[in-house]
């Protein structure tokens, strides 16, 4: 059993910072790439940032310079610094990975359960 577990989501004023982190567990061979997603009511799930084992990164248009991905390879942890939050950030953020699992047929993406980020005054 693979698990992505969240932490770091709540209640922010506008302007606010929060730092997210997700750390993969379980029978796990290698770890691709982790990111975050994120899904607000109404709305498609939407990529808001990821980063590669080889420490590539990538963001979307709308959190570029306001928020930071990295990760720690050794510990399978990624994080998601927030800086300059916005009423419309306001979402559920899901991490993933894609990861090669025990017995190592493929690799597959895996999904946290996601927590919520309410950026409101």
């Amino acid at each position: 059993q693979v698990q992505l577990v969240e932490s770091g989501g709540g209640l922010v004023q506008p302007g606010g910072s929060l730092r997210l982190s997700c750390a993969a567990s379980g029978p796990i061979l290698r770890i691709n790439a982790m990111g975050w997603y994120r899904q607000a009511p109404g709305k498609q799930r939407e990529l808001v940032a990821v980063i590669t084992s080889g420490s590539s990164t990538n963001y979307a248009d709308s959190m570029k310079g306001r928020f930071t991905i990295s990760g720690d390879n050794a510990k399978n942890t990624v994080y998601l610094q927030m800086d300059s939050l916005k009423p419309e950030d306001t979402a559920v953020y899901y991490c993933y990975a894609q990861a090669l699992d025990y017995p190592g047929t493929g690799y597959r993406t895996f999904w946290g359960q996601g927590t919520q980020v309410t950026v409101s005054s």
